[in-house]
């Protein structure tokens, strides 16, 4: 049987999979004894689309998920201590923004040995979605996963996904216009990346969808055969919570990745939309969208995949060494 070491060892290494803005992959891990520290790594923050680290927060909350889910397939128990939460969204790389302590070792679940099989099959689609919409019980099944991590999805009407247009359109304006937004979204996007991190070519469309909602324009085309369809089949969610602090924003990451996991598990597509919530202009309309009940983290589109198509390929990852330390 594994020790503790070795396997949360294997934890953070699953947890490299996890999405993340722009696929900077902005965490590290610790492992010392049966702790494991998941820790932000300002280098790899978005500072002119992210300034707050509010997405980077995000993405190392779907990295934490992802860290549990392998831990709860291999059989231990464990506690999660969050400190990301001291009034400042700013990511500190001395300080954890969470501890994972394991416990104890027991048999490994095979429920919990599926979930973690869906992660690893899990991406982020930006083709056009089938012309099958997403069913009620499939919708049903993603608003129970973000209530069982502490956030809540709230499904568009109609009007509000022709809100939602504009809204996402003004973004896309204002990055257009903004030389520093557009030059730090070239060093993360296009290309073969070599370095580990970033959106390649093979992830990207090749020319930009005509569709209700627009996708976001990265500025390049890739060789991702985008579809001829629409988005009329498609569903537009608002993850949402109770709190604008770094422990909210943290949490709505890992209700992002257990969300992507029942979509997954159902044959669904999330692709998240992060650019209306980069701008305080645009972020306050969806909130008012929310009718003002809560704070909005990220707007999903949601859709279903077509069997008959494989996937876009999976992005890349930075090396385990560079990832995961582990201390004596």
């Amino acid at each position: 049987m594994s020790t503790a070491t070795e396997t949360l060892a294997r934890a953070a290494d699953t947890a490299r999979l996890a999405p993340s803005v722009h696929n900077t992959q902005p965490w590290r891990w610790v492992v010392q004894g049966s702790s494991l520290s998941l820790y932000a790594v300002p280098g790899r923050q978005l500072r002119e689309q992210d300034p707050a680290g509010r997405l980077l927060l995000v993405s190392c909350g779907a990295a934490l998920h992802h860290a549990r889910v392998a831990l709860d397939a291999s059989g231990w128990t464990y506690d999660v201590s969050r400190s990301a939460g001291d009034g400042s969204t700013t990511a500190d790389a001395a300080t954890p923004l969470a501890v994972v302590h394991a416990s104890q070792a027991g048999p490994a679940d095979p429920g919990a040995m599926r979930r973690l099989q869906l992660l690893q099959v899990r991406r982020t689609d930006r083709r056009v979605v089938s012309d099958e919409p997403v069913s009620a019980l499939v919708r049903e099944a993603l608003v129970a996963a973000a209530g069982q991590e502490g956030s809540r999805l709230h499904l568009l009407t109609r009007d509000q996904v022709l809100q939602l247009a504009v809204v996402i359109e003004h973004a896309g304006d204002a990055e257009r216009h903004d030389e520093r937004m557009r030059a730090e979204t070239a060093e993360w996007v296009g290309g073969d990346r070599p370095s580990g991190t970033g959106l390649p070519d093979t992830v990207i469309p090749a020319e930009l969808p005509l569709t209700t909602v627009a996708e976001r324009d990265f500025g390049v085309s890739g060789n991702l055969p985008a579809g001829s369809g629409h988005d009329e089949a498609a569903a537009y969610a608002v993850l949402y919570g109770d709190g604008d602090e770094p422990s909210d924003w943290l949490r709505a990451g890992e209700a992002l990745s257990e969300i992507w996991l029942a979509a997954t598990e159902h044959g669904a597509a999330v692709l998240p939309l992060s650019s209306p919530v980069e701008l305080d202009f645009t972020r306050q309309a969806l909130r008012r969208m929310l009718g003002e009940v809560g704070y909005p983290y990220l707007v999903l589109r949601l859709g279903t995949t077509d069997p008959d198509h494989a996937g876009p390929a999976h992005t890349p990852r930075l090396p385990v060494e560079q990832v995961v330390e582990i201390l004596d």
